[in-house]
């Protein structure tokens, strides 16, 4: 939601109305660093450096959607950062050591049977792994349309691209994923296409 009030508070330095604001979007903005990521550590960071950079350059913001040209300082952070780390790649002894997953268990309430819960987290796991395994300007789109569910023209206005760019991009990223998800063995059969095995 655009709060016009709000916005221009911030932009005169009301901490307050900028906190405010935060409050509203990080979930936003979190979700679509995790997807462009694939690490819950690097969205957070992401997330950090991007409202960081959103309150330094509050003053340029001149209108338009908000969520807009907030989700485009998201995605240009996550971009930022998946270059840094090609150029410098290390691994976390951390992330090495410890069990992945563990995290996830967790008691449920007893509305999604164990079994159930199980296929579920092996699909999201099959599916982020399918959208890290795309270029970064495909994954972006991507995860901005399918799984943010922002349109066309408003992924153009994040990104600064044309609105074909926006399409081409999001259609071979579909085209990687399908391909992907179709090598994959471990796809419950509900979720394989039909004229597959």
């Amino acid at each position: 939601m655009d709060n016009a009030q709000t916005i221009q508070q911030a932009q005169q330095g009301d901490i307050a109305a900028f906190n405010r604001l935060v409050m509203n979007y990080q979930g936003l903005a979190y979700n679509v660093a995790f997807r462009v990521m694939g690490q819950p550590e690097a969205a957070a960071d992401a997330c950090q450096d991007a409202f960081l950079k959103a309150y330094k350059s509050l003053g340029q913001y001149r209108g338009g959607s908000f969520k807009s040209w907030l989700m485009r300082i998201v995605t240009n952070t996550c971009y930022d950062q998946i270059r840094y780390k090609r150029r410098r790649p290390a691994d976390s002894l951390e992330e090495m050591t410890e069990n992945p997953g563990a995290d996830r268990i967790k008691l449920t309430n007893g509305a999604e049977r164990p079994e159930e819960r199980v296929m579920r987290h092996e699909l999201n796991d099959i599916l982020q792994q399918a959208i890290n395994q795309l270029p970064a300007d495909q994954r972006v789109v991507l995860v901005l349309n399918d799984v943010q569910g922002f349109s066309y023209q408003e992924i153009s206005e994040i990104t600064g691209q044309p609105l074909g760019t926006v399409k081409s991009r999001l259609s071979r990223a579909r085209g990687r994923l399908r391909d992907f998800l179709r090598q994959q063995e471990l796809l419950p059969g509900q979720y394989r296409l039909k004229d597959e095995p």
